[in-house]
């Protein structure tokens, strides 16, 4: 006799496969609050759209432990003090344990704020690998009203790269004499290997003919440009995940295995300052990134 109560061996695999997706789903996205390619808050408001994805499935205790610098003690000492139990999910938390978490994340991991009126000089910054280049090519390539800034590199230029289009080539005696002058904006070693820098004149005439100015550079010269023009608009690129990120780096083939893990350690402090930035944008897609940054050049543009 059939027992009628046992499903197929064909749903049960299904079944044992599905369970191992939400499982490696969850995983992932554990990493990516680990390494803050996702804000706490994010995964949250994901929680709340849909109750049984990943953020909506994701214990209480997975989710705290993910967050940098929380262990076990230091876990259910908060849940105690929010007043949630150690077993719900994300998804199932009360209006009031939602509003009490909100609220210690957002103390302990505030989200970028937008500061005020932002000029027409946008600065595009973000990890290693991320996709900053080909982000600010596809704009160049398809919004000519925006002058791609030409940084100037001790580096030599690769076999494909044309000076003064794509970088200015000058050796290190001449990026010396570049800074001596002050015709710099911004300047950095970046990678502990070469110097790159942003050469000021051809950014003041565009700013002063009404222009908007993109950036691309690194996180070490964000912070340079935000000092010397504290109104421009710093965009903090992502990669959709931090698998992907990883993914990216190994499959440029660019880097040996200790050069990538050096890499992967720079991105993990580059990711841990994006709330120094007014924006983020995912870089899941690089046409709608780069429509994104496009979209928020051209507000800054409007309101200067």
């Amino acid at each position: 006799m059939v027992d009628k109560q046992t499903p197929p061996e064909v749903d049960r695999a299904a079944a044992s496969r599905k369970a191992v997706a939400a499982r490696r789903a969850r995983a992932s996205l554990k990493r990516d609050i680990a390494t803050r390619v996702v804000s706490p808050q994010e995964v949250l408001r994901r929680a709340d759209t849909d109750s049984l994805s990943p953020a909506g499935t994701l214990r209480i205790t997975d989710f705290l432990t993910a967050l940098p610098a929380i262990g076990e003690s230091k876990r259910e000492r908060i849940l105690a003090e929010l007043g949630i139990s150690n077993v719900k999910r994300l998804a199932g938390l009360g209006v009031r344990q939602r509003r009490a978490l909100d609220t210690w994340l957002e103390g302990r991991f505030p989200e970028p704020r937008p500061r005020g009126a932002r000029s027409r000089l946008i600065v595009l910054a973000g990890p290693t690998a991320v996709g900053k280049g080909t982000v600010a090519t596809h704009i160049q390539e398809h919004h000519p009203e925006i002058l791609l800034s030409v940084s100037a590199t001790t580096r030599t230029p690769r076999p494909s790269e044309v000076d003064g289009q794509h970088y200015f080539f000058v050796d290190d005696a001449g990026f010396d004499d570049l800074i001596a002058r002050g015709e710099l904006l911004e300047y950095a070693t970046v990678h502990n290997a070469h110097r790159y820098g942003t050469p000021r004149a051809p950014i003041d005439k565009a700013l002063a003919e009404g222009r908007t100015v993109l950036l691309e550079i690194d996180l070490q010269g964000a912070r340079q440009v935000r000092e010397a023009a504290p109104d421009a608009t710093l965009v903090f690129l992502l990669p959709p995940s931090w698998d992907e990120l990883v993914q990216r780096l190994v499959g440029r083939g660019t880097e040996d295995d200790e050069e990538r893990a050096r890499r992967l350690r720079t991105a993990r402090v580059e990711l841990a300052s994006q709330h120094e930035f007014d924006y983020r944008v995912v870089n899941a897609d690089v046409a709608e990134a780069a429509r994104e940054v496009v979209e928020l050049a051209q507000a800054s543009s409007r309101a200067s």
